[in-house]
């Protein structure tokens, strides 16, 4: 049985990830989203192990000293995080793993599992971007002004992802599919299938 291989979609707010992440997982069911972990409390509607794994804030320190996160992150008090038996266990049984995070967990992740395969969601330019950001209507100038300053320290980052995706206003079906096609060629690399070598000596 094939291994599963883990597949990070990150990029700046406003790229539209999560969109695209929902028409992936849609369209084509057999992926799997990795639920991460989080101490904050769940919102109306939230359903602990479908939304997030909620625990306390002790018990996520304690996984981080042992190293069962394989990422994490605090945003606004909270910890949030991957936890890392899910993820490995998945892939042990050939589950393929989608994990939407920011990009500072990208890099932690693409350092603990070898063959992780990164890949990185940006609209076509800034301007672009800006534009998504304030016709969303929900934030102030200021917080516009630090995710637009925000973005452009993640998109540096691009040298380090494996892939560039540019998701086009209103093609999110068109950008999933693409992001399914780097998963179709990343399971044919000649690394992920040397036990074809054994049916030929």
């Amino acid at each position: 049985m094939r291994k599963g291989l883990l597949f990070i979609i990150s990029g700046p707010a406003g790229s539209g990830k999560g969109t695209v992440v929902n028409r992936l997982l849609s369209a084509h069911p057999e992926l799997k989203l990795s639920i991460s972990a989080t101490t904050r409390q769940p919102r109306p509607g939230e359903v602990d192990g479908v939304h997030y794994y909620y625990i306390s804030k002790d018990e996520f320190e304690e996984r981080i000293a042992s190293g069962k996160m394989l990422e994490y992150t605090t945003y606004s008090g909270n910890y949030y995080g991957t936890p890392e038996k899910e993820v490995r266990q998945a892939l042990e049984n050939g589950q393929d793993i989608i994990l939407e995070i920011e990009v500072d967990g990208a890099m932690q992740i693409k350092e603990r599992i070898e063959g992780a395969v990164a890949i990185m969601l940006t609209p076509p330019n800034s301007q672009v971007l800006e534009a998504r950001l304030r016709g969303r209507g929900t934030e102030t100038d200021e917080v516009i002004k630090w995710r637009l300053a925000r973005a452009k320290e993640e998109v540096k980052l691009l040298p380090k992802y494996d892939y560039l995706v540019i998701n086009e206003d209103n093609r999110s079906d068109e950008c999933a599919q693409m992001v399914y096609s780097i998963i179709l060629a990343e399971h044919q690399k000649s690394i992920h299938n040397r036990s074809i070598i054994e049916k030929f000596i």
